[in-house]
């Protein structure tokens, strides 16, 4: 089922259609970020993508949550945003030799992805919200808070050192 099929029809089918998106991407997420971890260089960006997978595992546990919540059952659906993503961050990871530039361009790449997370719980909780499921909604928005602060540390870090070894 694509985004923008006939087989999404009302508010609640386009809420649980990105549910299982964002599930998908999540458990994606979960998967590469020890590769991440790995390649980094800079201990408080390995840190905060150690950080980060702890916490990824605690954002499927809520969508599990929300799910249950909501009566449906806890699937993914393929999500072609975030395999494009994470597929772009591992080609421009492969193709950089310099420790510090690799470091540079795992923070853009994880800024990459958190904004795409972002703007997905955004829609989410605003979709939860229109449809009285404001349990869900609030649950969504521990997640959305996560990542806002993530993307913010990510941009931290970037501009108070890791771009300037990198220059």
């Amino acid at each position: 089922m694509g985004l923008f099929t006939k087989d999404i029809k009302t508010l609640n089918d386009l809420f649980v259609h990105t549910l299982r998106d964002i599930y998908y991407a999540e458990q994606q997420i979960m998967k590469n970020l020890p590769d991440m971890i790995e390649k980094a260089s800079d201990r408080a960006l390995k840190k905060g993508f150690e950080t980060h997978l702890a916490e990824t595992k605690n954002q499927i546990m809520r969508l599990e949550r929300v799910f249950k919540m909501h009566g449906v059952e806890a699937k993914g659906v393929n999500c072609p945003a975030i395999d494009g993503i994470l597929e772009e961050a591992s080609d421009v990871a492969g193709d950089v030799d310099d420790k510090t530039v690799l470091d540079a361009a795992l923070i853009a790449a994880a800024q990459a992805v958190e904004h795409y997370e972002i703007t997905r719980y955004g829609s989410l909780i605003a979709w939860a919200k229109r449809l009285g499921r404001n349990d869900c909604a609030a649950v969504l928005q521990e997640t959305l808070d996560e990542e806002k602060a993530t993307d913010k540390k990510l941009n931290d870090m970037a501009v108070s050192g890791v771009n300037q070894r990198a220059a």
